[in-house]
């Protein structure tokens, strides 16, 4: 039997020869229909699919004839296996990983493969397609020019806060991923820290019941608390504000007035914290007046 075609919509189609290396292949987020035709031409041909979950991975493989041996590659084995997969490469196998959805390593497994490869100075060969970070990042409304992927936070609460509480000065825009069973409470914890920033869930991207819900985090929180979500979500949040900058005379004005009343040191301390400067330069104005008295 040849093992090395695929089908769409009942026409065959033969996939070339690919060289030896891993193949690192994206694979539909919910829509059959979003794969790659060069995806499809990898994974018909590979010598084996290194699926994160094969049952999953059958939904799509099975629906496009693909019939290239699969074997499970996940969090709990990629660590013990990754030695032989480079092993097989180095002879001159040609293998395909996939995960569930989407990217393979965004949240999923592989790092520990693609990193014995690179060690190995074996080949790796990126094959794009779908991801739902960047598709739900596109209609969040929310600045592109600059964002940080934070895959799932912590679970557990105090965790969670600490977190995001590390991540509250970052101008960027923020993408997480999570759970529809934790969902409301990572809004409500974002709210929390965040304050009334303004704040984009995507659900069931790519699907039949595809929505986008965009607001400030506190709403978003009380719209998702009373009902259950269904399927993985994509929270996309703005960066913090840029600081406007003080008056340059109105707090050194302060820092005169400060330091006729009390030591050098708590002076600079205190224009410090009221003005939100960098303790340096207010130390170094408060040195300049000093010295021109």
């Amino acid at each position: 039997m040849d093992e090395t075609r695929f089908y769409i919509a009942g026409a065959r189609f033969d996939a070339p020869v690919l060289a030896p290396g891993l193949y690192v292949v994206a694979t539909p987020i919910g829509n059959l229909r979003d794969i790659t035709i060069r995806a499809l031409e990898t994974l018909a041909a590979a010598s084996v699919i290194l699926c994160e979950d094969t049952r999953m991975s059958a939904r799509l493989l099975d629906h496009y004839g693909i019939t290239a041996r699969r074997i499970a590659l996940h969090e709990h084995n990629e660590r013990a296996k990754a030695e032989e997969i480079v092993r097989h490469v180095a002879a001159g196998a040609a293998i395909a990983l996939i995960s569930d959805a989407g990217t393979p390593l965004l949240s999923d497994p592989g790092f520990p493969l693609i990193r014995a490869m690179a060690e190995a100075g074996q080949p790796v060969f990126p094959i794009p397609g779908a991801s739902a970070l960047l598709s739900a990042l596109v209609v969040a409304g929310l600045p592109t020019d600059a964002f940080a992927f934070h895959g799932f936070l912590p679970s557990k609460a105090g965790a969670r806060a600490n977190a995001l509480a590390g991540l509250n000065d970052s101008r960027e825009t923020l993408v997480f991923y999570e759970s529809p069973r934790r969902l409301a409470d990572t809004l409500a914890a974002m709210a929390q820290t965040f304050g009334p920033r303004q704040a984009a869930v995507a659900l069931e991207l790519t699907k039949r019941f595809e929505r986008v819900h965009r607001g400030k985090l506190a709403d978003l929180a009380e719209q998702f608390s009373g009902s259950e979500t269904k399927g993985e979500a994509v929270i996309v949040v703005a960066g913090a504000a840029e600081a406007a900058i003080p008056d340059a005379a109105l707090w050194q004005a302060e820092l005169a007035s400060q330091l006729g009343g009390q030591p050098l040191r708590a002076a600079v301390d205190k224009v410090t914290e009221q003005f939100g400067l960098k303790r340096k330069e207010v130390y170094d104005a408060a040195l300049r007046l000093k010295a021109e008295k």
